[in-house]
């Protein structure tokens, strides 16, 4: 396999040969970041022909349900918390299947936060914990700090997004936290993690099994010193919820709110740290 280095915009995710002081695509400055990536094969090439492997007329796994089907009943598309001002925020709790972009700047608390929530719906939900930052002892060190329950949260440090696919694929938890994005890695990528790539690729990986499962997912996402969430914003586009953590100088307290947009007005709930 052969590599190539390319710049990437981490605003737009436009690409180029060359570095350039400011992005041709969306004209923000500063913001072409190299990126190692695989060349592709040449068209016409044996390399190239059984990467494109021709697509079979009516043949698919894929299968369709009618929309009358699909409950749409609290009890069967929602899981409530019991954090009323977190159900709030989430529009009436967390939907199944969908996924939610926590960010913040680091130590504002958003592994504490998750943690708490894990603790909250662990009575009569499964809860499984991806770390990527932290071991599992760390994360267990915490736990029993905070005195969240622990029976019902099974805990895995891993960065291979596909062994992280397959754990959940074969688990099935009710609900599955990853701490964090920058973190993770798809192996068959050859660039190093937290690159625009790895993001990109390993977003759209796990946003995949969590609809195809229905499970819902809550990902923890860095941001850069001017505040906004680390890596190009075309991925963070196709999450259904983006929230940003936000701590407080004069008190022990953490806002955890989502950005004002044109779907939905500014919300945001209350915590402490």
């Amino acid at each position: 396999m052969k590599l190539k280095s390319v710049y990437v915009c981490s605003n737009c995710g436009e690409t180029s040969p060359r570095w350039m002081g400011r992005c041709p695509s969306c004209g923000s400055w500063n913001t072409m970041n190299e990126d190692v990536v695989a060349e592709a094969p040449k068209a016409g090439t044996p390399a190239a022909r059984q990467a494109a492997a021709a697509r079979q007329e009516g043949v698919t796994t894929l299968t369709a349900r009618r929309l009358s089907e699909i409950s749409t009943t609290e009890e069967k598309s929602r899981i409530l918390t019991g954090i009323s001002e977190l159900d709030r925020v989430l529009g009436g709790g967390i939907v199944l299947g969908g996924v939610v972009l926590l960010s913040g700047e680091p130590g504002v608390g958003k592994s504490t936060m998750l943690l708490q929530l894990c603790g909250a719906i662990s009575n009569q939900h499964s809860v499984l914990y991806i770390t990527g930052e932290e071991s599992v002892r760390q994360v267990k060190l915490r736990a029993a700090r905070l005195k969240v329950p622990q029976d019902n949260i099974f805990l895995a440090a891993e960065n291979d997004v596909d062994e992280i696919c397959g754990l959940i694929e074969k688990e099935k938890p009710d609900l599955v936290v990853i701490d964090s994005i920058q973190t993770m890695r798809c192996m068959d990528i050859s660039s190093s993690s937290g690159t625009v790539s790895q993001v990109k690729e390993s977003a759209a990986r796990l946003l995949a099994v969590a609809k195809k499962q229905e499970i819902p997912m809550f990902i923890v996402g860095h941001v850069n010193k001017d505040g906004a969430i680390a890596g190009p914003k075309s991925w963070s586009i196709s999450w259904i919820r983006c929230f940003t953590l936000r701590a407080t100088r004069c008190c022990r307290t953490a806002f955890c709110g989502q950005p004002r947009t044109a779907m939905a007005p500014p919300m945001s709930w209350e915590c402490s740290i």
